[in-house]
């Protein structure tokens, strides 16, 4: 028997989706250390997957890509993560499957290699590089000449993009807001794609400029104030900026009220609808948990956690279930 938990992550942004230099994509992202899916997997004859979760069809391909001829894996989801909401579900789903087929069968691969058979990573890096070993990534992205087009992960085949830096992430606290309503995906996140890239290069060039000289800089001198300024500039500029203009009234509700009361920066994963808040106390991050909670039940409901960011990939172990 295989335990793996492995953890959700935010994505601040992605970096180029302009391409006139020659690359797309990149991203920077923080792994967390909750909510997590966990799974337990054994052998078996066949392909099942035990557990009410809607990742459960990506979890049985994942299998089927990765197990050797004539034989079968049982998956129990122990602890599930929703699905289109920003936080990576499916690449967590994908590789803990995969990750577990790894260690039953004695395969041998590694994280990269699970996550090109299983097909994640195609466009942003950070889910699997959050997988591996956690902490704050920046991933650098893929040639836009063998990529060929401007497109999500579930629409791409590339392998992840190379890990340009990775550091452990500051004890800050993270005020996590989950409302009950799902992100742009699938088709409708592909069309997005066509619809507004390329993004013109001076938005890219901006958001590049505040990566590399105050977000960075900011993470390596602990300097929550000035981490929090570049979060809150990504809101405003690239395809972030067109992601968060896509988020329903509340979302946006919820990102303001935390820049103004004690967030040093929040801002929108992914396509969202999760919204995340950055601050330097537990009593702070509480406060905040307390008045987003709040508004998200006179909204769209959902729910608001204080969590931190994990600065280890998966945990995968031996054990029963």
């Amino acid at each position: 028997m295989i335990n793996v938990v492995s953890p959700s992550r935010l994505h601040l942004t992605l970096i180029d989706l302009n391409a006139e230099i020659g690359r797309v994509d990149g991203g920077v992202g923080i792994t967390l250390e909750s909510p997590s899916l966990e799974i337990s997997a054994a052998e078996a004859d066949a392909v099942e997957v035990v557990g009410d979760s809607l990742l459960a069809g990506r979890m049985r391909k994942a299998a089927k890509a990765l197990l050797p001829a004539g034989k079968g894996i049982r998956i129990h989801i122990k602890r599930d993560l929703p699905d289109h909401v920003g936080l990576g579900s499916g690449t967590q789903a994908a590789l803990s499957v995969a990750a577990a087929v790894n260690e039953i069968y004695g395969l041998g691969k590694s994280v990269r290699e699970l996550a090109v058979a299983v097909g994640r990573g195609g466009t942003s890096g950070i889910g699997v590089a959050a997988f591996e070993k956690g902490g704050f990534i920046l991933d650098g992205g893929h040639r836009f000449r063998d990529k060929g087009a401007f497109s999500p992960s579930a629409a791409s085949h590339m392998p992840p993009g190379p890990v340009l830096f990775r550091k452990d992430f500051p004890d800050w606290n993270i005020v996590l807001a989950i409302p009950n309503t799902k992100g742009v995906h699938d088709a409708e996140e592909v069309d997005i794609f066509k619809k507004v890239c390329p993004i013109p290069l001076k938005e890219v060039q901006e958001i590049s400029h505040v990566i590399l000289m105050q977000m960075l800089p900011a993470l390596i001198e602990e300097d929550l104030e000035s981490f929090g300024r570049a979060v809150n500039h990504f809101q405003t500029v690239g395809f972030k900026k067109r992601e968060v203009e896509l988020q329903p009234q509340a979302v946006l509700d919820a990102m303001k009220y935390m820049q103004d009361n004690g967030a040093s920066g929040s801002g929108v994963s992914s396509f969202g609808p999760v919204v995340y808040g950055i601050v330097g106390s537990p009593e702070e991050g509480k406060k905040l948990q307390k008045e987003i909670q709040r508004m998200l039940n006179e909204s769209l409901g959902g729910e608001v956690l204080l969590t931190k960011a994990k600065n280890r990939g998966a945990d995968i172990f031996g054990g029963s279930a």
